[in-house]
């Protein structure tokens, strides 16, 4: 390949890694799944089925691994700004429910969340 692979989620270089990437391979750094249509060359949002192959097979979750035989990682998978608005909506998340290390509210009192159901 010309350019150097690259995890489509958290961008970390995926150059230790041997081709063709097996199915279950994951990133070594954020251990997401690599096998999936959103890391292929062929994945294109603006399409139907979002696969530019016509032979492929529709495979429904683009973020899952699947089988497809016209997988081919794609140096270009990487998109900072989906990251930023990932980490913008975890974020977000955080505010509402609280962010303590026990998945709970971080205050004491049930906080935001409770408050909508009451």
């Amino acid at each position: 390949m010309a350019q150097a692979l690259s995890c489509y989620r958290c961008g970390a270089s995926l150059a230790d890694l041997s081709l063709p990437l097996g199915r279950a391979e994951e990133c070594p750094q954020c251990t997401v799944q690599l096998h999936v249509c959103r890391m292929c060359q062929f994945y294109d949002p603006q399409v139907p089925k979002q696969c530019r192959e016509d032979d492929a097979e529709e495979v429904r979750e683009k973020l899952r691994p699947n089988f497809c035989d016209y997988f081919k990682p794609s140096a270009d998978a990487h998109d900072p700004s989906l990251a930023s608005a990932e980490e913008k909506s975890r974020g977000q998340l955080d505010a509402l429910f609280g962010d303590g290390d026990d998945g709970g509210p971080s205050d004491g009192d049930g906080g935001a969340a409770e408050d909508l159901f009451k």
